[in-house]
């Protein structure tokens, strides 16, 4: 059994980079390569084009509702980056630009959001299960396919992502409960956004950190700065590099911040003052990576304006994707409920083909 002590979060989130861009020293760990963060500014550029752009088309009508992980991209793209391809995603509502950073294509993932089709994606393809809405229910599913590819014998390694409010939800002790039981390859990522959302995070815990939660089930923790690239991409990669070695479940915190309301259809003044958010505006993520990239000088405007066009090139085909109109196909109401329809709905899906044939007449 493992010593209570080694499980224990750092005191203090890990920083790589402090808020103006300039490297903070570590202890154990060092600074991701240049090309490494290069390749991490890029996704967070494209991830904050993704969420300003999906706002828009919720103002024009053409989403119903959109969750934005405005300020949280870093979060985002260090949980893609992480992973080698044979490893797997499981993504919150919040988590578009995550699945986006993963290879999938936005408008493929913004089709839930716009209520043309569940998902909307293969999670096959890139391995990225579907976007859970209901609070933590995700998790058992991320540690049972954990589970199932330890008894394989594969390498696999599942990283699955939730906020702060998901962690008061019975699905979440569960899962970290099954995970450290049976050693599963998976990583918990928290994404502590300081709000459930109204529900500040002093109502939700009196625990040091989320992350001394994996205390009681036998799970190392740790904390990170969420708004620092650097330090996320670092503590994610080497928490998927201990799972995949064995040594069982990870539970990681990152101390971010939610700067938009928690879906358009929400008044965020109703429960928050307009000066806590400014503050957080100063620890941007986008810009911090930012001003690192340019002092090192790897960061060239060539670069910058290439990595701008591309961010454009995803909101283009975002709006042409939204623009789109669905063909729906009515017998799909019936597809892949189970692997074998039961009589059922055998008996609604021709019902439902009788009365379309009726009107086609």
């Amino acid at each position: 059994m493992a010593d209570a002590r080694d499980l224990l979060p750092s005191e203090q989130p890990v920083q790589l980079l402090d808020t103006s861009g300039r490297a903070v020293d570590h202890p154990v760990l060092p600074l991701p390569h240049k090309d490494r963060l290069l390749a991490a500014y890029e996704s967070l550029v494209v991830g904050r084009r993704v969420n300003d752009q999906a706002g828009a088309l919720v103002r024009q009508g053409k989403l119903a509702v959109y969750p934005s992980s405005h300020g949280q991209e870093a979060c985002q793209t260090g949980a893609a980056l992480a992973l080698a391809d044979g490893d797997w995603l499981f993504p919150t509502y919040r988590d578009t630009a995550a699945a986006v950073a993963r290879g999938v294509d936005p408008v493929e993932v913004l089709t839930l959001l716009k209520g043309d089709w569940h998902s909307g994606y293969d999670p096959h393809e890139h391995r990225v299960a579907p976007q859970a809405t209901p609070l933590a229910t995700q998790l058992l599913h991320a540690v049972g396919v954990a589970h199932a590819a330890r008894l394989r014998g594969e390498d696999t390694v599942v990283m699955a992502l939730c906020g702060d409010g998901a962690t008061s939800e019975g699905d979440f002790h569960e899962a970290l409960n099954f995970a450290a039981v049976f050693n599963a390859p998976v990583v918990f990522f928290v994404q502590n956004n300081e709000y459930a959302i109204s529900v500040p995070l002093a109502r939700q815990t009196a625990a040091p950190s989320l992350a001394h939660k994996g205390i009681g089930y036998g799970i190392k923790g740790e904390r990170v700065d969420g708004n620092d690239i650097a330090a996320v991409l670092a503590v994610l990669e080497r928490e998927v590099a201990a799972a995949r070695a064995g040594a069982g479940p990870r539970l990681v915190e990152a101390h971010t911040y939610r700067m938009q309301a928690h879906t358009n259809a929400d008044d965020d003044t109703r429960y928050r003052d307009g000066g806590e958010v400014d503050p957080w505006r100063e620890r941007d993520p986008l810009l911090r990576a930012e001003a690192h990239l340019k002092r090192r000088r790897v960061l060239t405007k060539a670069r910058a304006a290439r990595i701008a066009e591309r961010a454009e090139e995803v909101a283009a085909a975002m709006r042409a994707g939204a623009d789109a109109d669905p063909d729906p196909d009515p017998s799909q109401l019936f597809a892949h409920v189970h692997s074998r329809p039961t009589p059922q709905l055998t008996e609604q899906a021709a019902f439902l083909a009788d009365e379309l044939s009726r009107e086609g007449n």
